[in-house]
């Protein structure tokens, strides 16, 4: 059975940084993509980095301020987030793919307040 487990959001001031952790047991996080969404309130779900074998990818609105990141040593991946801004204020929500199965996988989420 796959679980994701988040961990790491909180309340933080703008310019600030967090470091969101996704702790996986029943799939491998090095060998499937392994992705961070956000769901702000009254939006939809919003894919915001991903990390697969050869390389990540960014939502615009992140570029050069997050990094996606992974301990295959620990099964777990992070998520960096530098110069917070109010409207990075969501859930964040861990998420697997397998590459063998297709099936995705999601965690129960974290939650990231930005004030102004």
């Amino acid at each position: 059975q796959v679980q994701l487990v988040e961990s790491g959001g909180g309340f933080v001031q703008a310019g600030g940084s967090l470091r969101l952790s996704c702790a996986a047991s029943g799939i491998s996080t090095g060998a499937n993509a392994m992705n961070w969404y956000r769901q702000a309130p009254g939006k939809s779900r919003e894919l915001v980095a991903t990390i697969t074998s050869g390389r990540t990818d960014y939502v615009d609105s992140v570029k050069g301020r997050f990094a996606i990141s992974r301990d295959n040593t620990k099964n777990t991946v992070y998520l960096q987030m530098n110069s917070l801004k109010p409207d990075d204020t969501a859930v964040y929500y861990c998420n697997a793919r397998s590459t063998l199965s297709g099936r995705t996988h999601w965690g129960q989420g974290t939650q990231v307040i930005v004030s102004s």
